[in-house]
């Protein structure tokens, strides 16, 4: 996700700049190429080669540095930004961008780039409090600034109260999930489920198995690095990586199944990693069963199977977890519970059973196909997966999308996109094709609200560039109150072809 991505890490003057290391460290570890940016005030906190030696990067501290790749022209940074953060901003800093100011390399560069821009504030409790640092963070968020909310906890000033510096891993989720907006599942609700239900004996006691969520929780995180609206449904709450996912903690079979009935209803997949009891207690003691016997009898009966009853036009996604005949009980299992994709795994291998941070899978789809993946992190196989979902999802939705000319429309030169088919479209003022009858159309998506970054896929409902000429070819759009145009898909984001429906 963050491989070759090129993240502007601005550090301002807080006592929190020395956490700008441990950002800067995980994200070079991630494989992102990180320019650090750093105020003459946050020289004071951390010194630029602390941050050079991590990202073995030139640090850049002045616009007069004119060692640096970036002195001649200062918006080369602000052009090679996939994503500036700003960890730790100051009141000051945000302040200064709110007012639009741009007298340093750090307001230079967020002033002059396309990129997303990400703050976390780090700062005294009052500060951050104060009724004009709020307003200037309102004023940035309606520009599309993305903020990590700071921390309840100890503060420089010995107080305790907001104002800490966000973790480093909740920083780095919010990253990915910028970043994912022009992912491959952007417009995508994919539901996910994750770790072993537990089914209650008594109070105290209850069935369960060994499955540790770590799968579910890196599908979920790979879903949302990828633009995925994304529901985590889990029976275990004490895993990171959960930024800018909807997380609903259940806690038995029956439980889950209630949550998955509700949240598949609007979704494009299921992906169902959770490992669910197969049976329960026929009934549960209210009250601590004493150990006065010998022997314990329990009467168990099978809890729901959440799969095969979950109905509706998504994408089901199953796991079989064996330990003999992998590949024909997994097609047994895809079969009866007309699954669409189903993984597989032997858990009797140490390197891929229950709670290792490996996986080794073969993946069965519907149409028979096998593909046997080798050993690879929990997080590999999740983008394997999703590679499939997406790539079955891209088929279901390569549609011709018939539209009805709006009457403005000619005079205008634009043709209104409803939000059901916004996904399918760049962000906005991503440029890409529309191929007539009149030649190439190079065109963007317009009509965002004011401040929509460009490339937010959340923005814009008109593509409005470049179609002056083609409407005045087809002077009969301008009279025919019934006229009807189609745009086929023919690669999503990217290309499209736009013709007039020829009426049966």
């Amino acid at each position: 996700m963050l491989e070759d991505k090129t993240v502007v890490l601005g550090v301002t003057g807080s006592i929190a700049a020395y956490k700008a290391a441990d950002i800067a460290s995980k994200l070079t570890q991630a494989g992102a190429r990180v320019e650090a940016v750093m105020t003459d005030s946050a020289t004071r906190f951390i010194t630029p080669m602390t941050l050079r030696s991590i990202t073995r990067r030139p640090v850049v501290t002045s616009m007069w540095e004119m060692a640096s790749e970036f002195s001649i022209e200062h918006v080369a940074l602000a052009e090679a930004a996939d994503v500036v953060v700003i960890a730790p901003a100051t009141a000051n800093i945000i302040a200064h961008l709110a007012g639009g100011m741009a007298d340093d390399m750090l307001t230079c560069t967020v002033l002059a780039t396309k990129a997303p821009v990400i703050i976390a504030p780090a700062m005294n409790d009052n500060m951050f409090n104060n009724p004009v640092t709020q307003e200037n963070i309102e004023k940035l968020k309606a520009r599309g600034f993305v903020f990590v909310a700071p921390g309840y906890g100890h503060l420089a000033s010995g107080k305790t109260g907001v104002g800490r510096l966000a973790d480093t891993e909740v920083i780095i989720g919010t990253i990915k999930q910028v970043l994912g907006r022009s992912g491959d599942l952007v417009g995508k609700r994919i539901v996910v489920t994750a770790g072993g239900t537990r089914e209650p004996i008594d109070p105290v006691r209850y069935i369960g198995n060994r499955s540790s969520g770590r799968m579910g929780y890196a599908l979920a995180s790979a879903a949302r690095d990828r633009g995925a609206e994304v529901k985590l449904i889990t029976t275990v709450t004490c895993l990171p990586e959960t930024v800018g996912i909807d997380v609903v903690a259940v806690d038995t079979a029956k439980e889950m199944e209630r949550a998955v009935k509700g949240a598949a209803k609007d979704a494009d997949a299921l992906v169902m990693a959770a490992a669910v009891a197969d049976y329960k207690p026929e009934t549960t003691a209210k009250t601590k069963i004493k150990k006065e016997s010998a022997s314990l009898t329990l009467e168990l009966v099978k809890t729901p199977d959440i799969l095969a009853g979950a109905k509706g036009k998504f994408i089901k996604v199953g796991f079989a977890a064996e330990s003999e005949d992998i590949v024909a009980n997994a097609r047994k299992k895809l079969k009866e519970k007309g699954l669409g994709l189903i993984v597989a795994n032997d858990i009797t291998d140490k390197d891929c059973g229950f709670g290792a941070d490996t996986n080794k899978v073969t993946i069965i789809d519907k149409d028979g196909k096998v593909e046997d993946l080798p050993l690879m992190t929990k997080r590999e196989v999740a983008d394997k997966i999703l590679d499939r979902v997406a790539g079955i999802l891209t088929k279901k939705v390569l549609p011709s999308i018939k539209l009805k000319v709006v009457p403005s429309a000619p005079d205008y030169g634009f043709i209104f996109i409803p939000k059901k088919y916004r996904h399918l479209f760049p962000g906005y003022k991503e440029r890409f094709s529309l191929s007539t009858d009149i030649g190439e159309i190079t065109t963007y998506i317009t009509g965002a609200h004011k401040g929509t970054p460009v490339g937010d896929p959340s923005g814009g409902n008109r593509i409005h560039y470049g179609l002056s000429s083609w409407y005045r070819e087809h002077s009969e759009l301008r009279v025919d109150a019934r006229a009807v145009i189609v745009i086929k898909v023919i690669e999503p984001k990217k290309k499209y072809r736009l013709q007039i429906w020829e009426k049966e």
